[in-house]
């Protein structure tokens, strides 16, 4: 993409949060749309394919130094991510790394240096494809979206915010301001696990976000999602029922693989097969499963 074409768009910054949802409002029913600039690494690859010279061209409206969406806030119980912190500053955070380390894991797996340097968690959620890492290690703690407009905030569960390939709940007029979620006891089992041409700078052919907490040799709680693998991200609600409350002796690899083959509906492309994504799928969930019960026997 050239200056030339980003001279095409009308492009703007505001001050501050509240300014963003006001013109959000004012613009909620124009037909050329808006885009929020933070990291940019969704929308200029877009842009560099070049929209038909016809097409109306959305307002362009930069983000990126709105300090109120950098924030990461721990109070000892839940955390709140601010949707333009960027997956390098996940990978060094420090409660980030020490009470969510799938979160901080996955960030090294995204993309390149620049791509972590200038990627965000709120624009994987904007964006809502079914095979960004970032909202599978989201989902897999099973965090709210905080969302912000002249009406007001409100917080979405993970569990309904995506309905579609690329599309959300969250309405035209509103931000996606943070995601909170309440990350398992310190030391608790995680796994991050990506599957893809190279283990960065690739798109997942499939990847899994697991964690648990355990008791008596038991699952007390379960999050596990699944990127690639479906038209929204897998959030494994039969395989979660499966698992939790259980007993991990009691849980058979051939009743994991049919919960997970259950759960997901991949599809043959120019990344991967059907087969392939579900034989990795299958084998990523087990995998963790078989790291529970080496963790629940040394607490034994």
């Amino acid at each position: 993409m050239s200056v030339i074409d980003l001279a095409r768009y009308d492009m703007r910054r505001v001050n501050d949060v509240a300014a963003l949802c006001g013109l959000l409002h004012s613009r909620r029913d124009d037909a050329a749309g808006t885009v929020l600039l933070a990291g940019g690494t969704d929308f200029l690859v877009e842009v560099s394919q070049g929209p038909r010279r016809d097409d109306p061209l959305p307002l362009v409206v930069d983000i990126s130094t709105l300090e109120e969406l950098h924030t990461i806030d721990w109070d000892g119980t839940s955390m709140r991510i601010g949707a333009g912190v960027s997956y390098l500053s996940l990978q060094r955070h420090p409660a980030v790394r020490r009470f969510a380390p799938a979160l901080a894991r996955m960030a090294s797996d995204v993309g390149g240096p620049t791509i972590q340097a200038r990627g965000t968690l709120g624009g994987n959620l904007a964006t809502a494809s079914p095979a960004a890492d970032g909202v599978a290690a989201i989902a897999a703690y099973d965090a709210a979206v905080e969302v912000r407009s002249v009406r007001g905030v409100r917080r979405i569960p993970f569990a309904e915010y995506q309905t579609g390939y690329k599309q959300s709940t969250r309405a035209v007029d509103e931000v996606i301001v943070a995601i909170t979620f309440r990350p398992p006891a310190e030391g608790s089992p995680w796994l991050w696990r990506k599957v893809a041409a190279r283990r960065a700078q690739a798109i997942s052919k499939v990847a899994l976000a697991a964690v648990a907490e355990l008791s008596g040799g038991r699952v007390t709680r379960f999050g596990a999602a699944l990127a690639s693998v479906a038209a929204v991200t897998a959030r494994l609600p039969n395989t979660r029922k499966l698992v939790t409350g259980a007993s991990l002796a009691e849980v058979s690899e051939e009743a994991l693989n049919a919960a997970v083959a259950s759960d997901i509906s991949p599809i043959d492309d120019v990344r991967s097969t059907r087969a392939y994504r579900l034989h990795c799928a299958q084998a990523l969930v087990r995998g963790f499963v078989r790291q529970l019960r080496g963790d629940a026997g040394r607490r034994s």
